[in-house]
């Protein structure tokens, strides 16, 4: 049996060698899983030159994801294909047959032993030049042999300056972790022994395939589909940091949230992990070492951390061991958080919705529905901040839910799948938790569910948004495969997830690619980053459907349509223009503020210097300089009360936000 389980989510998942163990699967099943995937795919249904193309990409890149091996002349012939060997591979392909990939398979081997012959020529100790990570990453294949000794020259040389920083006795044990990693990647390719060759070689083709179709289209091996599960599950045991790979060491970029590394208040972020346990992990894969570092609940591991300390030109590296207990681990940090910020003889409400989740206890829109009934009937509130950054998504249902406590009754969002039909989602229950001055606030970071909020709120009219210039963008749906027959079990042949479609706001507007657009653009710690769907590496084209603020429920059958029609038509939220009178001078306010704030100035400065290309966390820049985004959101907030209470030459029925506007004390003006 086979469960289809919708996701709505972005994941960010990193993938360079297969890892763990290989799936049992033959050229024919090979055929077969392929033609499954793209049969379910919402644009490509068949190969085409353009996939094989991208696949020859994909399958060179999972052999040498680092660009140490091969150089261009090796791999010319796929890189640049003729129409004539694209079209023997498709022809191949149908005939369950994957030469050509051998043929790559078979340089690659012969790559490995040039590289050994290079690597004997190369000192122990080469002098290291700086280079960042971006930098490491964008770089081009090597033009000729000559071209590659320097690139694996400036690798061992960072390699053993970061082995160099541990004591004698864990200097050595880290080169040879090293070597030890590097000769298990290369037997791996050479390994002639069948069947593991074949699965090897067949592994690689399902993903470079898989992964050509779009960007969140993958094939995962068995091991791996379990280590996507933890993701989908977003519950471990482990200490709740994550990690990035600086190639000699691992630095953490980001401490989740009431996870034992942040109980601790030992590790740090910048932290860069060298040793586990008094093992020593550079050179590892990035994936070996969070198995290491994850265990048994209750259980202590230990980090051997580098740490700099001082500014620029007084940096100085201390090197730590920490231990920490591990501990469960819910991936989604917090669920929500409820505030009010006082204005006048009232309060503005904060609401922050982290995930869109549902038991069998609590959802994110019962939640938010109780926090905020519970502020009403304490304070007098004035306006509602609706805070949807860091949101990755989560539940479709719970996206409609949460909208729906904002407007009466609609089409929040419409999902078009791999056949072109058109489902919409409605809010119909008619309850409106709140029907005054709304703002949602986002960034780069808000992605899936939480774009489809704030986009349909901002179709209706219902909210400003507001936040970096854009949120992520990720408009398409995704469904994985799961094996039934046990909790947690895995296809031995693997998993694969694939993007089906994508979905629209009543608008008839998708995020794909452009996120939602901010009304008002508030920079925060992610707007100089290059963060979202457009980045990825095949993303989906963005598109349209027809607007539906008018439902005709065309995507009811015919029998049951008037029965609803009857029970539906009444309360439907209309598309409101309110807010568009006071965006020029909300917008005007607020550029102001900002270029007048000695702090925010500083703090924008900091983010374009984007230093040694290190990607810190929202919440690590707030406690740095306080939520300066969040904090002028309250600012733009009390501008609009006081707009709106004033009106400033507006006629007094254009005020009203579907029903009457609540009395409210004017706000000094900005």
């Amino acid at each position: 049996m086979r469960i289809f389980s919708f996701i709505l989510i972005a994941f960010f998942t990193f993938h360079s060698m297969l890892w763990g163990k290989l799936p049992e699967i033959n050229p024919a099943q090979t055929t077969a899983k392929l033609q499954e995937i793209m049969k379910m795919h919402a644009t490509h249904k068949s190969l085409s030159p353009l996939i094989v193309k991208r696949a020859l990409q994909n399958y060179i890149d999972e052999l040498d994801p680092a660009k140490s091996y091969l150089i261009e002349p090796d791999i010319e012939q796929w890189l640049n294909p003729s129409d004539q060997l694209l079209q023997q591979i498709q022809d191949d392909f149908k005939k369950n047959e994957f030469g050509t990939f051998t043929q790559i398979q078979d340089v690659m081997g012969k790559a490995i032993q040039r590289r050994r012959e290079i690597d004997k020529t190369i000192p122990a100790n080469p002098p290291v030049r700086k280079i960042s990570s971006k930098q490491f990453k964008d770089l081009p294949w090597a033009k000729n042999v000559e071209d590659l000794k320097d690139r694996l020259t400036l690798i061992k040389g960072l390699q053993a300056e970061a082995a160099n920083k541990l004591s004698e006795e864990y200097r050595e044990r880290a080169l040879q972790r090293i070597a030890k990693r590097q000769q298990k990647n290369e037997d791996d390719i050479l390994n002639a022994k069948e069947p593991f060759r074949q699965e090897f070689m067949l592994s690689n083709v399902l993903k470079a395939f898989a992964s050509a179709l779009d960007t969140h289209t993958a094939y995962f091996t068995p091991d791996e589909a379990k280590q996507f599960l933890i993701g989908v599950q977003q519950r471990l045991f482990g200490i709740g940091a994550q990690l990035r790979d600086d190639i000699n060491g691992f630095s953490v970029v980001k401490i989740v949230e009431g996870s034992p590394a942040a109980n601790s208040k030992q590790l740090k972020v910048r932290d860069r992990i060298i040793a586990v346990n008094k093992e020593p992990v550079v050179g590892m894969d990035i994936v070996d070492v969070v198995e290491m570092i994850r265990g048994e609940e209750g259980t202590p591991v230990t980090l051997t951390v580098i740490r700099e300390e001082g500014d620029k030109e007084h940096k100085k590296e201390e090197k730590l061991d920490i231990t920490i207990p591990r501990g469960e681990v819910v991936l989604k940090e917090t669920r929500y958080e409820a505030s009010v910020e006082p204005i006048g003889n009232g309060v503005i409400a904060y609401l922050r919705l982290h995930s869109f989740y549902q038991d069998q206890d609590s959802s994110s829109a019962g939640d938010l529905e109780k926090a905020l009934e519970e502020l009403k009937k304490e304070y007098n509130v004035k306006g509602v901040i609706l805070d949807l950054r860091n949101n990755v998504g989560g539940l479709l249902t719970q996206a409609v839910d949460v909208t729906g406590l904002f407007i009466t009754k609609g089409i929040v969002v419409s999902i078009k799948d791999e056949d072109g039909s058109i489902q919409n989602l409605r809010d119909i229950d008619n309850k409106t938790i709140w029907d005054g001055p709304l703002i949602v606030l986002i960034n780069r970071a808000s992605a899936s569910a939480s774009e489809i909020v704030a986009q349909a709120l901002q179709d209706y009219g219902r909210a400003i948004i507001i936040g970096d210039d854009h949120s992520y963008g990720k408009g398409s749906f995704q469904t994985f495969t799961l094996s039934a027959t046990k909790p947690g079990g895995v296809n031995p042949q693997g998993e694969y997830k694939v993007t089906r479609g994508r979905y629209y706001t009543v608008s008839g507007r998708t995020p794909q690619l452009t996120g939602v657009l901010s009304d008002i653009v508030i920079p925060g710690a992610f707007s100089e980053m290059e963060l979202g769907e457009k980045f990825g590496k095949y993303p989906l084209e963005n598109d349209h459907i027809k607007a539906n603020y008018e439902d005709d429920l065309a995507d009811v059958s015919f029998l049951q349509r008037e029965k609803i029609r009857s029970l539906y038509r009444f309360d439907l939220q209309p598309k409101l223009t309110v807010y568009n009178q006071y965006l020029d001078r909300l917008r005007k306010n607020s550029a102001d503020r900002i270029a007048n704030n000695k702090t925010y100035q500083e703090f924008l400065a900091e983010l374009k210097k984007n230093e040694e290309d290190f990607e810190p966390s929202a919440e690590e820049e707030n406690k740095q300089h306080g939520d300066l985004q969040l904090n002028e959101a309250y600012n733009v907030m009390k501008d609009l009360l006081f707009l709106m209470q004033t009106g400033l030459g507006i006629e007094p029925k254009k005020l009203d936000l579907k029903k009457a506007e609540p009395k409210m004390q004017a706000a000094p003006a900005a």
